[in-house]
């Protein structure tokens, strides 16, 4: 809700751009160069820190229908398993594919609603980002030893020229225009920054260096619920028979690919 409070009182970009330099000045105590782990970071950074935000807040900027978003935004899970077959050559199990084809059928029941379908581009973007922010995943497992904070600080300082200079080119005039925006709006900026990215991001990655992904991953299945009743309270988000009904089958094949990864794994080495 915050993210689509910005994207409507200031352009995408530099939407993404005040968030992280508000993550900077948080993370900058935490900064240290780790050296023969740049490289990943400085890779991790682009596609974590400023693709993922940019296709994000663009997509927030295109739709309207936040619960819409919201729900496309648990695609997450199912890419990252999609993700992980392609690259790491994991093998996915018959239970996880089910839930990936469900999650992928609710969102495409979502896009029968006429309200949505005229947003198409918006909502394409969203589940872009997602597919970016499984790629993002692939990378963040070999930096299970990098502190939390000096990872995220890495992501906002690497991003922060990256979306400046982008926002300069494409969107003019609009990092200029943050210095007068209303203090209740530079609120809603340090909410998305210190509540999602701080608390949420990195409180997020803290516990999936410590704690298994199925143990962690539940904790997320209110997030959608909880952003669907906001947009219809703040937006007015009107909830139609195909939000529900897509929600519901994207939350139940989210689910069962996350009781399939909370259960333990054979050993390859046994097998």
């Amino acid at each position: 809700m915050a993210l689509k409070i910005g994207v409507q009182n200031l352009e995408p970009l530099a939407t993404a751009f005040v968030r992280f330099a508000l993550v900077l000045l948080v993370c900058l105590p935490w900064l240290r160069w780790l050296p023969g782990k740049m490289p990943l970071i400085f890779v991790t950074a682009l596609v974590s820190g400023a693709g993922y935000h940019a296709l994000n807040a663009n997509g927030f900027s295109l739709a309207d229908n936040v619960s819409a978003l919201a729900i496309a935004g648990q695609l997450g899970v199912p890419f990252s398993i999609i993700m992980a077959a392609i690259f790491l050559r994991e093998r996915i199990a018959w239970k996880q594919a089910l839930g990936i084809t469900l999650a992928l059928a609710g969102v495409s029941v979502i896009t029968f609603d006429a309200r949505v379908f005229d947003e198409r581009l918006g909502l394409l973007l969203a589940v872009m980002a997602c597919a970016v922010w499984a790629v993002g995943n692939l990378l963040f497992r070999h930096l299970k030893t990098v502190p939390v904070m000096t990872i995220h600080g890495w992501l906002a300082l690497i991003s922060l020229p990256v979306l400046g200079l982008t926002s300069l080119v494409a969107e003019p005039g609009a990092l200029a225009g943050a210095i007068d925006l209303p203090p209740n709006v530079w609120g809603w900026f340090a909410f998305s920054a210190f509540g999602s990215s701080i608390l949420g991001n990195v409180g997020m990655s803290w516990l999936l260096q410590r704690y298994p992904v199925g143990t962690v991953l539940p904790l997320t299945i209110p997030s959608p619920i909880l952003l669907v009743v906001f947009a219809m309270i703040a937006f007015n988000t009107p909830l139609t028979a195909e939000l529900v009904i897509g929600g519901l089958i994207t939350l139940a094949g989210i689910w069962v690919i996350i009781v399939q990864m909370s259960k333990p794994q054979p050993d390859p080495k046994l097998a």
